[in-house]
């Protein structure tokens, strides 16, 4: 068979073993819809690399010659591609088949569960990369972000699965206006706080940022925490900007000879930039200690007492006294772990709060005595137990004893 029609998606090149013979096979999908409908289409043998050697994207108009179609396991048809097939770009016009920007739709355009959706909107809500362990037992990335129309009155969740960090735009900020290709919508989980869509993509889902062509320049911050080792050979940091807004810093261990004094100025050029959060990798980044800028916001400017403490997304920098013994538990959380919790009451001359470490943040609190004099830097205020209000260290926080 042969069939004409525009990339939707491309898929990263998967391996596998014949459970008979254990061969290693390689394959790779792509999505491509005309103006009716959108299909899988794989690519075997020596047509792996051609998407990639060609500069595919999405949106680009190709045709396929002697394929033959197969059913997939969900029952849909894929076209693949053999040894005998020929795959190429064409560069005509064709009408018919509508272009990527004639298929968008935006945020108040979803309506009900679709398939294969370009859509686009503003960024919301701080992005965030996070890891999990994807069905096959590997560890895995996954990129989670709030997407708004322009009048911020409606805003669907967004999670996109197996995320390759590598072809995401270097710059994310909040309220940029992103175009998502290649995903799926889906009712939402009410767990989530919302029963309104949901936004669902994988790792051929293109993630692109509209009219933006700003370049990563060097940055000045002032370290306000030197946070903990995630695990993956970062380092968790919270910083204070110019501007006066926090950011949190994802530094690779290797840029760092010692941890980074608290005060400090700094001078850093990030590898990426995701919202309100700066990655600084060694591979292309460097960070500093530099002399102090007598016009740069003091962290003393931002301190809070206890009384003031809300419900916000912003961390608070707090001094306090340490009122009670740490109490130390193991929790069942919903997906079955045990977990370490911590926690401890805190006071200053306005009120009292509980101070709360889940896992690694739990040894931190263990520590600690009462009559201890602490500066909590980073900490961000939860609903607690009881609808309490409480604050809870984070990887980017950290404890100070003052004498």
């Amino acid at each position: 068979m042969n069939v004409v029609g525009r990339i939707l998606s491309i898929y990263p090149t998967r391996k596998f073993f014949r459970r008979d013979t254990n061969e290693e096979l390689r394959n790779r999908t792509l999505t491509i819809y005309d103006h009716q409908s959108a299909v899988r289409v794989k690519l075997w043998d020596n047509h792996i690399s051609f998407p990639d050697e060609s500069h595919f994207r999405p949106g680009q108009l190709i045709k396929i010659s002697r394929a033959y179609v197969k059913s997939g396991f969900d029952s849909r048809p894929v076209i693949n591609l053999s040894s005998n097939s020929h795959i190429e770009a064409l560069q005509e016009h064709n009408p018919s088949i509508p272009d990527i920007e004639a298929i968008t739709l935006n945020v108040d355009d979803v309506h009900e569960s679709l398939e294969n959706v370009v859509i686009t909107g503003i960024v919301g809500s701080s992005p965030s990369i996070s890891q999990y362990q994807n069905p096959r037992g590997e560890i895995s990335k996954l990129l989670r972000l709030q997407l708004s129309n322009e009048m911020k009155t409606r805003s669907l969740r967004a999670v996109i699965w197996n995320i390759d960090e590598s072809r995401m735009p270097r710059i994310f900020d909040i309220d940029a206006k992103v175009r998502l290709v290649g995903v799926k919508i889906r009712q939402g989980n009410p767990k989530y706080g919302s029963n309104d869509l949901e936004i669902h993509g994988d790792e051929g889902t293109a993630v692109e940022v509209l009219g933006s062509d700003k370049e990563i320049e060097a940055r000045t911050l002032k370290l306000v925490s030197f946070g903990r080792e995630l695990g993956n050979g970062n380092v968790a940091c919270l910083a204070l900007a110019r501007n006066g807004k926090f950011v949190r810093l994802i530094i690779g261990s290797a840029l760092l000879s010692s941890p980074l004094p608290y005060d400090s100025m700094i001078e850093c050029v990030p590898s990426r930039i995701l919202g309100n959060s700066i990655i600084l990798s060694e591979e292309d980044s460097y960070v500093r200690i530099i002399d102090e800028d007598p016009s740069f916001p003091k962290i003393s400017m931002f301190e809070s007492k206890i009384r003031d403490i809300q419900m916000s997304d912003s961390p608070y920098i707090l001094e306090a006294i340490v009122l009670q013994s740490p109490n130390i538990t193991e929790v069942n959380t919903k997906n079955g772990e045990l977990v370490n919790v911590s926690d401890t009451l805190i006071g200053d001359d306005t009120a009292e709060i509980r101070l709360v470490g889940w896992r690694e943040e739990s040894h931190t609190i263990s520590r600690l005595t009462v009559g201890d004099r602490i500066r909590v830097l980073g900490a961000r205020a939860n609903q607690g137990m009881g609808g309490k209000l409480e604050l809870a260290l984070r990887p980017e926080s950290s404890l100070i004893k003052v004498s």
